[in-house]
């Protein structure tokens, strides 16, 4: 199973957008997962993981959060894991 990690910028108010992507997730594969975990942060970091690999960065991947994306490469590691 694959356990997810979201780093969030607490003081940038990055909380809603951790929350739409962990809704989004235990939504589409919340059975398959072992967990999706908030974990407060600053600097402005958003960071996505499956299994401690970043599959979101937002310095790299920008400011605009595709979430199509992060649950691609969610499922991606799920298929890989199975």
């Amino acid at each position: 199973m694959t356990s997810v990690e979201i780093e969030y910028c607490v003081p940038c108010g990055l909380l809603d957008p951790a929350v739409q992507t962990q809704t989004r997730l235990l939504d589409e594969f919340g059975q398959d997962l072992d967990g999706v975990t908030l974990v407060p942060g600053h600097g402005g970091v958003f960071v996505v993981r499956a299994d401690s690999e970043t599959i979101w960065d937002k310095d790299v991947h920008g400011a605009d959060l595709d979430l199509e994306l992060v649950a691609e490469a969610v499922e991606d590691r799920l298929q890989v894991t199975a």
